[in-house]
């Protein structure tokens, strides 16, 4: 199994490209499902999330075809074509490996009628259940049965109804499935207290390009007039917001400069304001991002919500940033209540933070030292990265897998701009 090795200490300097938005190319990519012409998505980041769920819509009857792409650039071009569905099933052992998995029920529903889909897998960051996701869709029409770890969903006459639905509490997984079951419907609908990411404006964007009829994009409130059918469409994934910050966090723990090229501050707002308050200059430049801290880092006051709030996303980056902040920070996670894995393995580092519940306290400025530490999810392993990147000494992490769920070759990122930071295998 490979780990990533850290010597610390390096000041980061330079253009640091930013890929597309993991989070974003999961949900646009079950749209190809909702029609018989290619949808091509440009921007596609290389990582194993992708891969698989390309894997997952082979699965279905779609084929997956990689154009004009060089093993040494950023990003993929992919052609999705679901001519025809030979299945409305995903099973377990391709569900399993990926939460994001279950954005196929929408899109499945709204085209055949029907699915089958396992119960999903994914990080272990606490109790995130579907029933809102299957709430929704009943709402607009759709027939649920569970049975075997699998959710049956038909809907009555091959078609949903279309309806009316309200979140009793944000949904970024369940708001994106109820959009794309009702892009299709026989009525129209209307969803309200919908969530409001970035990645749900891209969601809807793609729809649109496809024909769909969607009002109230950007705001809490959709209203969706159903299509007898979708087309084909080209459409570029939005930049990774989550990346962008976690690079951000990098030029801010090290004393660093970085310009991250192409990302704006719109959708980063959040992060931005807290890296500001904490003492980093940030430039917007063209259609680039300019980080710099020169004058240390300042603590902060932080309690995570969606969007437009401060990202849960981003929790684990700027708790490992705010190792090297001149006092006392507070970190609150409202979103997952088993978020805080990262921090005995940053405690190994000689981090001292201090947690009661959902709040952490984290007191600096505190010299890391590199240690053997693993990754146990995603942002988890991003925080390892960046305590690494100023530790002194060696550090070791470990699983890096959960790394290539969501950052696109992040050691060549990191080593183009002055990290000491190479892979390495057991062998």
């Amino acid at each position: 199994m490979d780990r990533i090795l850290i010597r610390g200490g390096n000041r980061l300097s330079g253009k640091l490209p930013i890929s597309g938005a993991k989070n974003a190319a999961l949900t646009l990519m079950p749209c190809a499902l909702l029609t018989d012409e290619p949808v091509t998505l440009r921007n596609l980041p290389r990582l194993a999330d992708v891969d698989s769920f390309g894997h997952l819509l082979n699965q279905l009857g779609a084929s997956t075809q990689i154009e004009g792409s060089r093993p040494e650039d950023f990003g993929r071009v992919m052609t999705i074509r679901a001519g025809k569905l030979t299945s409305t099933e995903a099973p377990y052992d391709i569900v399993r490996k990926m939460r994001a998995s279950i954005l196929v029920l929408g899109p499945l529903i709204g085209r055949a009628g029907e699915a089958t889909v396992s119960l999903p897998g994914g990080c272990a960051i606490g109790n995130r259940p579907i029933d809102l996701h299957l709430k929704s869709l009943e709402a607009i029409g759709a027939t649920l049965e569970m049975a075997a770890g699998y959710v049956k969903a038909t809907a009555p006459g091959g078609r949903l109804s279309g309806g009316k639905y309200t979140f009793p509490i944000v949904s970024v997984g369940a708001t994106e499935n109820v959009i794309m079951a009702a892009v299709t419907a026989r009525g129209g609908s209307i969803i309200e207290n919908a969530a409001r990411e970035p990645e749900i404006v891209d969601l809807c964007n793609l729809l649109v390009a496809m024909g769909a009829s969607i009002s109230g994009i950007g705001t809490e409130t959709l209203e969706i007039e159903g299509r007898d059918r979708l087309h084909g469409a080209t459409y570029r994934v939005m930049p990774d917001r989550i990346e962008a910050g976690s690079y951000a966090c990098a030029a801010a723990i090290t004393g660093g400069a970085l310009e991250l090229v192409g990302v704006g501050i719109h959708d980063l707002r959040a992060t931005v304001a807290a890296l500001v308050e904490a003492g980093v200059t940030i430039e917007e430049r063209g259609s680039n991002l300019y980080v710099e801290a020169s004058n240390g880092l300042g603590p902060l006051t932080l309690s995570t919500a969606p969007f437009p709030g401060f990202a849960t996303d981003m929790q684990a980056q700027f708790m490992a940033m705010l190792t090297q902040a001149d006092g006392a920070s507070v970190l609150t996670e409202t979103i997952f209540e088993n978020r805080y894995m990262h921090v005995p393995e940053l405690a190994r580092m000689g981090a001292d933070i201090q947690v009661r519940g959902r709040t952490a306290v984290v007191r600096g400025v505190t010299p890391l030292v590199g240690a053997p530490v693993m990754a146990t999810d995603l942002r988890a392993s991003m925080s390892l990265i960046l305590a690494g990147l100023v530790a002194s000494g060696e550090t070791q992490v470990q699983r890096v897998y959960h790394l290539d769920r969501g950052y696109e070759r992040l050691e060549e990122k990191l080593q183009a701009v002055g990290a000491d930071i190479e892979r390495v295998g057991d062998g």
